[in-house]
């Protein structure tokens, strides 16, 4: 049997700046939370810094080049903020405008979408000395930042999104292993409801721009959580926790219904981390957009038995759920659903992030043939398409990643590619996965 997607189904593949570009002090760029939190001792595994990264500052136009080769229709990329403008709030850096619109033309004549993060946990160091997202002020130094970017590029690029994940922002200031390091939830929670009046004002920004053919959205990942047994007290409360305190429901609800859920608000009225609310914010944070961008990798089940295991390694890998044994990726029909039964979204839905990491462990030729990541994204695909039959309006697909890069608190141990980096001489060789993935472009599907 054939699964078939939609004629004008996009597909594509995702990445970020302080992921890939490299040349983290080149060109005028500034230095970013990650290249300062990556110079502190203990903070990524093995050392690793994103300063070189893939080095596609430089090697953007044979990337591209093999993008087109395998028929890639849209390449999801973030600015770096620190490129743009080195200190976050000053004088505009000419370079990295240059940079930004070559690689974007180089997109544009090799037929591929392009698809722009504004926002990718690179912030400006400068204005984490100033108090970064915690600062109200951040909300106009970023809807500058984010007038800069359509100024310069609203005319080439279609599809905006404001911010990718908030919650590595919430983890970074509140738990410790992202960037910038520090752990006070209070200053988090303030952080947070910022960085949503960033969104809310930008999207209001954008329509004052009037592009026609563009539209914006907000990228929340989604880790919907389950009691492993259900009816039992400790597991409920658990994935009542890690869902609407701790995990996507901080976002949602704000979001999508103007106000932050009962749950989340009695938590921080509890325990003194109701953030500054000024009459119109989650008016404002709530601004209709034109699309969601779903970031999905798993489903979790929670029995805190085991979860108590798993907590320490955990901790050592930045965060991220990847060590999971189990792949629920049946958990995406369910997650589609909740968004427009709980959530009342009506707008289209992009997976803006699907993948799965290898663990490098010095055997190339297990990395390049990588059928696990093939069986998986198959997997996910299928639901995906469950989900299409059921009705949800699901427009495009990005695999994450177009190649392995630097991924965040564990460095360049995980591989979520489907070309392999080498890291010595910057070479990109096609893993299994992307002569695949290619032919699943091609054939608008595959076979199962």
């Amino acid at each position: 049997m054939k699964i078939t997607f939609p004629e004008d189904f996009l597909w594509g593949t995702a990445t970020a700046s302080a992921q890939i570009e490299g040349a983290a002090y080149e060109g005028g760029k500034g230095p970013s939370i990650w290249d300062a939190f990556s110079g502190l001792e203990g903070t990524i595994l093995h050392g690793d810094t994103p300063t070189v990264a893939c080095d596609f500052y430089h090697r953007y136009e044979d990337d591209i080049r093999r993008m087109k080769e395998m028929g890639l229709k849209s390449f999801r990329f973030s600015f770096a903020w620190a490129r743009i403008i080195p200190d976050g709030d000053g004088e505009v850096n000419q370079e990295g405008i240059d940079f930004y619109k070559k690689m974007i033309a180089c997109l544009k004549e090799n037929g591929i979408v392009p698809n722009a993060t504004m926002y990718h946990w690179d912030l400006p160091y400068a204005l984490q000395v100033k108090g970064g997202f915690g600062n109200r002020e951040i909300v106009k130094w970023f809807t500058r930042y984010a007038e800069i970017l359509l100024d310069n590029f609203g005319k080439d690029i279609d599809i905006w999104v404001t911010f990718n994940e908030p919650i590595a922002t919430y983890v970074g200031l509140a738990q410790g292993f992202f960037a910038p390091g520090l752990q006070d939830e209070r200053y988090a929670r303030e952080a947070i409801h910022n960085l949503l009046l960033c969104h809310g004002e930008t999207v209001k920004l954008f329509r004052k721009k009037n592009l026609p053919n563009a539209k914006i959205g907000i990228v929340v990942d989604i880790w919907k959580h389950y009691p492993g047994r259900p009816g039992n007290p400790e597991d409920e409360k658990s994935a009542l926790v890690n869902n609407e305190i701790n995990g996507y429901g901080m976002f949602l609800n704000s979001l999508f219904l103007g106000k932050y859920s009962d749950v989340l608000m009695d938590y921080m009225q509890e325990n003194d981390y109701v953030p500054h609310i000024e009459p119109g914010d989650l008016k404002t944070i709530s601004e209709k957009i034109d699309f969601y961008g779903l970031n999905f990798y798993n489903g979790l089940i929670d029995n805190m038995e085991e979860i108590r295991q798993r907590e320490e390694k955990r901790k050592q890998q930045g965060g991220n759920y990847q060590d999971r044994p189990e792949v629920h990726t049946e958990v995406l029909v369910d997650v589609l659903d909740m968004l427009v039964k709980k959530y009342k979204l009506n707008i289209p839905i992009y997976i803006t992030e699907n993948g799965l990491a290898q663990t490098d462990t010095g055997d190339k030729e297990s990395l390049l043939n990588d059928t696990e990541r093939i069986e998986y994204v198959k997997g996910v695909l299928t639901h995906l398409h469950k989900a299409m039959e059921n009705g949800a309006d699901v427009r495009g697909y990005y695999l994450w990643s177009l190649m392995d890069n630097f991924e965040w608190s564990v460095g360049y141990e995980a591989r979520y590619g489907i070309l392999y980096t080498d890291y010595q001489t910057q070479e990109r060789i096609p893993k299994a996965s992307a002569k695949w993935y290619s032919d699943v472009i091609r054939n608008n599907g595959f076979e199962v």
